[in-house]
């Protein structure tokens, strides 16, 4: 050992190969396993709602001021206006679906629907692309929040 230097012990050292091909091993059978369950849907967890109770379709713009009108799609009615630096949550939902439909190159024309559901849930669904929020997940603060959109546009809380 004597006279070597740092480097040359290290390169000295090896993994053992048992050590490799189990680290493949462990790496291959993740991947099919992940994969089977893709295909056949065994071991996967689906979330199904028991039924809307009530829907609301709306569409939002942002507003030079800052503020989101709130939109009927059918009659282009302003609902109401979330006012600039209020309903943060709402904001960053919005935002995170306008985002993606940019990714899909679809504007803000399309409406999104916001759902009621019977076992107490609230989504907030992008027909456009096809992504669904569920708004309870954030809290019941939060979801009330989104309710009261939809008390905008004519609902029940």
């Amino acid at each position: 050992m004597k006279g070597k230097v740092m480097s040359e012990i290290a390169a000295e050292q090896t993994v053992p190969k048992g050590a490799i091909l189990g680290a493949f091993a462990l790496i291959a059978f993740a991947l099919v396993s992940v994969s089977l369950a893709r295909l056949t849907g065994i071991g996967t967890v689906h979330f199904e709602h028991a039924s809307p109770i009530q829907s609301t379709s709306l569409r939002f713009e942002d507003r030079p001021d800052g503020g989101i009108a709130v939109i009927a799609p059918r009659s282009g009615e302003v609902l109401g206006v979330i006012e600039p630096g209020t309903d943060g949550f709402i904001r960053t939902v919005l935002r995170s679906l306008a985002f993606d439909r940019q990714r899909h190159h679809i504007g803000s024309g399309p409406a999104f629907t916001l759902n009621k559901w019977s076992d107490r849930h609230a989504t907030l669904d992008d027909p456009s692309t096809g992504r669904s929020v569920d708004l309870v997940a954030f809290g019941r603060t939060n979801m009330q929040a989104f309710s009261n959109l939809m008390t905008m546009a004519g609902g029940t809380p």
